[in-house]
């Protein structure tokens, strides 16, 4: 029988729903396993929402199999994959969405923090017009999600531990954002770590949480990720704008729509953090108030870009 390792394990505790599904990941493996005709062939990765396996196929392909927890903000991975047929993004070969499985084909385990974070900021750049397609009508809309993020925002008051203005900010340039149509798929969660080497092409996009929705939404996740690297310039604002003007001035997004998202997003993070806290009954713990911080510091860089006329 598999066995779920320890660090997926872990999210246990984040509640009684994620307690059951760790509980049935091992049969759901197997289960898996069998009617798929697949063998394991080497150590399980995870992060904190899916396990990754190495895994062959009895016509000896070579393959992953991804099973993730079934929750709104992944509800759009297949869709996305399967709209992308493997142009700038890892090929789907078969999905179970009722049981939140996927096999995908096999990438190499290099990601983009192996490269200079601005030549990283390049290549994903390069990625954006290759995934973000006209939008397809099975796809979430990123707006519902927003608005559902904002309300909780929202809900915790002065609870929210960032400055009162920064939550304001993004409370109003969200409620805006929300009304604007869906212009492209989007990836959602573009990071350093989900961009992974191929063999048919150098770079492909993996994990995408998959809205219809703006392209200027994806920008965040470069910005606050790779965190030591903007430490290091000894100037976090001004290198965090630097890699902000990379991404904007290599895909001519608009600049002041990709800073609210930044922002909203920022925000929406921090308010992640002080919820999931209230709810455990817990105090913010130290990786979380490190976490907070980036978030933050992220927005507090976004206030040098342009002339915030929403706000």
């Amino acid at each position: 029988m598999f066995v779920v390792p320890s660090g997926l394990e872990a999210q246990r505790e984040r509640s009684v729903e994620w307690a059951a599904w760790l509980d049935g990941l091992p049969r759901l493996v197997s289960g898996l396993l069998e009617d798929w005709e697949l063998a394991v062939t080497g150590a399980p990765r995870h992060g904190k929402t899916a396990l990754v396996l190495p895994v062959s196929h009895t016509d000896g392909s070579r393959l992953m199999l991804k099973v993730a927890r079934p929750e709104p903000d992944n509800a759009g991975e297949v869709e996305a994959l399967k709209a992308w047929r493997g142009l700038g993004a890892v090929r789907l070969e078969r999905a179970d969405p009722h049981r939140g499985a996927l096999l995908l084909e096999r990438l190499t385990a290099r990601d983009l923090n192996s490269v200079d974070a601005l030549e990283a900021c390049q290549v994903v750049a390069r990625l954006y017009p290759r995934l973000h397609l006209p939008p397809t009508p099975r796809l979430p809309l990123l707006a519902d999600q927003l608005s559902t993020w904002l309300d909780d925002l929202a809900a915790l008051g002065r609870d929210v531990p960032a400055p009162p203005r920064f939550v304001q900010q993004a409370l109003a340039a969200g409620r805006a954002l929300v009304e604007d149509p869906p212009t492209a798929i989007v990836h959602g969660d573009l990071h350093y770590g989900n961009v992974l080497a191929g063999r048919r092409e150098p770079w492909l996009a993996i994990d995408p949480k998959g809205f219809s929705g703006d392209p200027a939404s994806e920008l965040g996740p470069l910005l606050w990720n790779r965190w030591e690297d903007l430490v290091a310039t000894g100037d976090v604002g001004g290198a965090l704008r630097e890699r902000f003007y990379v991404l904007v001035d290599a895909t001519g997004l608009d600049e002041r729509r990709c800073r609210d998202w930044v922002v909203v997003r920022a925000m929406v993070g921090v308010g992640w953090e002080a919820s999931e806290a209230r709810a455990c009954g817990r105090s913010l713990g130290p990786e979380q108030r490190a976490w907070i911080t980036r978030l933050v510091t992220t927005a507090k860089a976004m206030q040098e870009v342009g002339a915030p006329p929403s706000w």
